[in-house]
């Protein structure tokens, strides 16, 4: 018993040693120390990313993890064929932006589609302005007011989206822009104030084909994109 007592007693001691011997070699916190980057806090959105001395290089947090870059590249050349154009734009997108995934991005592209589309022929202006850039959101906003001043009235109903497709994509400093053509087919009317139909059908579905171009602020915590141009094809 006697003899178990000391050998516990010698590896308490031990253990002792150790930790003092750790914890001088390490250091220890004063409570003065500068705390760890973190890119989406907004302390450190504020301050902006740490530039170079010339003041004209932004310097992107590093990724080490070469497995990462293998799966993310793997989703884009699962999306795009691998040697075009596209798939290299996606590439160039998802090297500034890590979390970016194209088959999430079309789908919520196509849901704002949709809504954007609902909203215009509703005249909802709050969820207009939620998804529209400034400038895109005056144009709709102009046009909705047109329709008002007319006394003019939009009945539509959405029938589904047919295809969506990633013709662009590109980075230019912070902000990320993807161009999609969308085919669609929408039952649309537009009504004067005695309720006669001077444009659309209400009964025919008309097919829609669109590019529109959606943009996101890489450097912002808003995972929302918003649309910045629209072109009909039509």
């Amino acid at each position: 018993m006697g003899s178990f007592d000391f050998i516990t007693f010698f590896f308490l001691i031990a253990a002792v040693v150790i930790f003092l011997q750790l914890r001088s070699v390490l250091g220890r916190r004063t409570g003065s120390e500068r705390p760890p980057f973190d890119p989406y806090s907004p302390r450190d959105m504020s301050q902006g990313p740490e530039k170079a001395d010339n003041g004209k290089v932004v310097q992107l947090p590093r990724r080490d993890n070469v497995e990462d870059d293998s799966a993310r590249y793997a989703a884009i050349d699962a999306f795009a064929k691998a040697g075009t154009p596209l798939n290299d734009q996606l590439r160039s997108l998802t090297d500034a932006d890590t979390g970016f995934d194209p088959k999430e991005f079309v789908n919520g592209a196509k849901m704002a589609y949709e809504m954007i589309v609902m909203a215009f022929a509703d005249g909802d202006r709050k969820t207009l302005k939620n998804l529209l850039s400034r400038e895109v959101y005056e144009g709709f906003d102009a046009a909705i007011a047109e329709r008002e001043r007319k006394g003019e009235v939009v009945k539509s109903t959405f029938v589904g989206i047919e295809k969506a497709d990633i013709i662009h994509a590109e980075v230019k400093d912070s902000e990320e822009n993807i161009t999609v053509r969308i085919v669609s087919q929408l039952i649309s009317a537009t009504y004067d104030k005695q309720g006669a139909i001077i444009d659309g059908d209400a009964e025919s579905v008309a097919e829609v084909n669109d590019l529109w171009t959606f943009s996101r602020d890489i450097r912002s915590r808003d995972p929302n994109w918003k649309l910045i141009a629209t072109e009909s094809e039509n």
